[in-house]
């Protein structure tokens, strides 16, 4: 029997006033969450870990006065240590290592109530835009099995969008929180760069390129949940503008008329899809009529230029990835520790010439002031969040000859050879995902909403971005989208099957 049927019938926020009011328990709403685990993970693998027993110790012991006492919650296995749980990072070398303390964000996550249940999948060191590690198998997408649930916080949204949780941790190093958001209908924002802690293990990760937040069904949430978690923790190299006011007060608040520009075409790729380009459209509609200033324009911008610059950054940081893992379970590292992939890209890191990188650091700051020009003239930026919708699983592994090549270039030293392979992966890996690195390269905020569903049921989010430090406007606005069309209620059919014969 399901112990909690009326459990995704709120949010966050709404599971914890309840239990603030005495009206539940904590321990019956970690009750839900963990039957509806058992009932719907092995459907969707978004679980590759799960937390039980401490959860259930914290739920029945005294708890903090945070936003969300009680409210249970997901971390995904990246980036982030809680203190004796595995951290795989989907990498075969990391399979049995175990931090001994906590992240700051994770820190953060506990003052404010959450009890963490688990960890959630992801592609190994977060490099893809679909979670299908070779270590953990992939994340199915709750609207369609057989589809992908975007990449790399994919665990995480298609854990809330299965009515598992409310919230779940993410990290966007390229689009990881808004891709699979987009793909799982639900919202994410990634926060502008130096607004969550990355420490102790970390100053900066990607040099910049990733911000630590979370997914979640509703817009309060991530609102109250980036107020509990935000400033600098100590030694942070640098620090975001201080919001003027809590960002759960912008939520509700009116966002003004905004000068709203979009476009449909391919940021960083060469086309859009149909479906893709008629979400943006629908959604410009949707903001004109709510009083907002509407004209189609776009930042311009060398992509090739730009996604050269990006995969330098994560070729290089792989590179450093690979070394890290191996210091930490104390083995030299070795090709057969690691996926194809994710060997060729540090490879090529391990053999660029500093100058070569500090020339690909160099171009993304000049992009960072171009785009700033852009938005010195418009309030938001609405792209598509992804240039197609979600594919089906497998369909953006590597082929066989595309296997072949990495090996040939992995075995042979010419830095022609690796700058090629290097660029034509750029064309390619960029094809689907080609409108989120971008605000990760500039830092500034931008978010997934959940606007409209194509005729196969699949989700397709619209992206909007603002500037950088300005994550209250995309909140005002957000809620305002989220009043106009909701969402909440609209749920894939995985959320929406019995548990124990209860709805």
């Amino acid at each position: 029997m399901d112990p909690l049927p009326e459990y995704e019938s709120y949010d966050g926020f709404g599971l914890a006033d309840l239990i603030r009011r005495r009206e539940l328990r904590a321990s019956e709403v970690v009750e839900a969450a963990i039957t509806r685990i058992e009932a719907r993970n092995p459907s969707v693998n978004a679980l590759i870990h799960t937390m039980y027993e401490p959860a259930r110790r914290t739920a029945d012991g005294p708890l903090p006065g945070g936003p969300f006492a009680g409210v249970p919650f997901l971390l995904k296995d990246l980036m982030v240590a809680c203190t004796g749980e595995p951290l795989t990072s989907s990498c075969r070398l990391l399979a049995d290592y175990v931090p001994d303390h906590d992240s700051e964000l994770v820190a953060r996550h506990r003052r404010a109530g959450l009890v963490i249940l688990g960890k959630t999948n992801t592609p190994e060191f977060g490099i893809m835009g679909v979670t299908e590690p070779e270590l953990h198998g992939p994340t199915r997408n709750p609207w369609k099995l057989d589809h992908t649930c975007g990449g790399s916080s994919g665990g995480s949204a298609a854990a809330v969008a299965a009515g598992i949780v409310p919230l779940a941790h993410g990290g966007d190093g390229g689009g990881s929180i808004r891709i699979p958001s987009s793909c799982c209908g639900v919202f994410g924002l990634k926060p502008t760069r130096g607004r969550n802690p990355l420490g102790p293990d970390f100053g900066e990760a990607w040099c910049g390129l990733v911000q630590e937040h979370a997914i979640t069904r509703s817009v309060r949430d991530s609102a109250a949940l980036l107020d509990a978690t935000c400033g600098p923790d100590l030694g942070a190299p640098y620090v975001a503008p201080p919001p003027p006011r809590p960002f759960l007060a912008e939520v509700g608040a009116e966002p003004g008329q905004l000068r709203i520009a979009f476009t449909s075409a391919s940021l960083f790729g060469e086309r859009t899809h149909p479906d893709c380009r008629a979400a943006v459209e629908d959604a410009a509609r949707l903001c004109e009529s709510l009083g907002h200033t509407v004209t189609e324009a776009a930042p311009e911008l060398d992509k090739a230029e730009l996604r050269r610059a990006y995969l330098a950054v994560v070729a290089v940081n792989t590179a450093c990835a690979i070394a890290e893992a191996g210091r930490l379970v104390r083995r030299r590292p070795t090709r057969a520790g690691f996926e194809r992939e994710t060997w060729f890209l540090g490879v090529i890191g391990r053999h660029m010439p500093a100058s070569e990188y500090q020339a690909a650091i160099d171009h993304l700051h000049r992009a960072r002031h171009s785009v700033a020009g852009f938005f010195e003239r418009h309030d938001i930026l609405l792209t598509p969040t992804l240039a197609y919708p979600p594919v089906r699983i497998g369909a953006l592994a590597p082929s066989g000859g595309q296997r072949a090549v990495m090996r040939v270039v992995e075995a042979l030293s010419s830095r022609r050879l690796r700058a090629r392979a290097l660029d034509e992966m750029a064309a390619e890996a960029f094809e689907n995902t080609a409108n989120t690195m971008l605000f990760n390269q500039t830092g500034q905020p931008a978010m997934s909403v959940p606007l409209r569903w194509n005729a196969d049921g699949l989700p397709i989010g619209a992206q909007f971005a603002a500037r950088f430090g300005e994550e209250g406007l995309l909140f005002r606005l957000a809620a305002q989208l989220e009043r106009a069309r909701p969402w909440f209620d609209r749920r894939p059919p995985l959320a929406t099957s019995q548990i124990g014969g209860a709805s």
